[in-house]
């Protein structure tokens, strides 16, 4: 009966959600090994959340907790783009790592004379690893008829590295041109190679600062704003209430919010130079930022006076 809902509700959502959305949600769930429909995660996650907010309701009624609570379940979506984006940073952290060689072996056996197309076959048939995952992903769409050159660079951007975009972009123009392809690839290999050598030097530099950033905005800042909170709600408590008490607290979250928004994209321009990677880093940083600080807000004062 549960997998007939599931089913049902998955029918549901593809009838109302557009595909283009859905087919952009299939993409981000794959990059995250997440090999299940979009639809279908969609439904699980409804169903989700509508089974925890009854069994949430019914326990917060027994316990008499605060019904603010209720929105503990909605976390889930925050969680899973955070799951998917970590599983993104370790493949393409792995796929930049296994590159240089991989294209070296690519130039040998262009080398000893198969063409690139049966180079690159050769490889996917043998390789293990997210890059010639794609590799064969690739290899199956051009016998299905899409243009060499768009498969091609259809994978580098499914790689999510733009150092890699940039070499498989060489390479693209090198077979255009009539280049050796053996030789560009073993420069673009040499590059490569360096280049991730540089990338690791920078990122062992910065993590520093990086740990000062995250610390900042997940634990100091939310505990604090957290702590005038609980001022508040004493101050309410004992009928000493004015305007700055009352407002205190949810100017607080604004500020817990923006803090924690602005440190994603401080950390993405630390590590990437590029401001446009702060967004994947934001809504992580303000969801766990805002349940520490919902969580001392709520719960503080209890844990303070020995009630809880």
């Amino acid at each position: 009966m549960k997998f007939k809902i599931i089913d049902d509700l998955t029918i549901f959502l593809e009838n109302i959600v557009p595909e283009k959305y859905l087919s952009k949600l299939d993409e981000f769930l794959l990059s995250g090994a997440i090999f299940t429909e979009a639809s279908k995660v969609l439904a699980i996650l409804v169903i989700f959340i509508l089974v925890s907010e009854i069994a949430l309701l019914l326990t917060l009624t027994i316990l008499n907790l605060p019904v603010s609570m209720l929105i503990l379940p909605l976390f889930i979506f925050p969680a899973l783009f955070t799951y998917v984006i970590v599983i993104q940073e370790r493949r393409a952290q792995q796929i930049e790592k296994t590159a240089p060689d991989f294209l070296r072996q690519l130039s040998s056996m262009l080398q000893v004379g198969l063409s690139f197309e049966n180079a690159m076959e050769d490889m996917s048939q043998y390789g293990k690893g997210p890059l010639y995952d794609e590799m064969r992903r690739t290899i199956i769409e051009i016998r299905m008829g899409r243009n060499f050159d768009e498969a091609w660079r259809a994978m580098s951007r499914r790689l999510k590295s733009k150092e890699l975009e940039r070499i498989f972009g060489i390479i693209l123009d090198g077979r255009k041109s009539g280049s050796s392809i053996s030789t560009v690839l073993n420069e673009v290999s040499d590059d490569l190679r360096d280049l991730m050598a540089l990338k690791r030097e920078r990122k062992s530099t910065v993590m520093m600062s990086v740990m000062f950033l995250l610390i900042s905005a997940v634990i100091a800042t939310p505990f604090a704003i957290g702590m005038v909170g609980v001022y508040s709600g004493f101050m309410q408590r004992y009928g000493m209430e004015s305007e700055i008490v009352l407002t205190a607290p949810v100017a607080g979250e604004i500020y817990l919010i923006i803090h924690s928004i602005l440190v994603g994209f401080i950390i993405s321009i630390i590590m990437y130079g590029d401001i446009k990677k702060g967004f994947k880093f934001s809504l992580p940083l303000a969801t766990a930022a805002f349940a520490i600080f919902y969580f001392i807000s709520t719960f503080g004062g209890s844990l303070l006076m020995g009630g809880f």
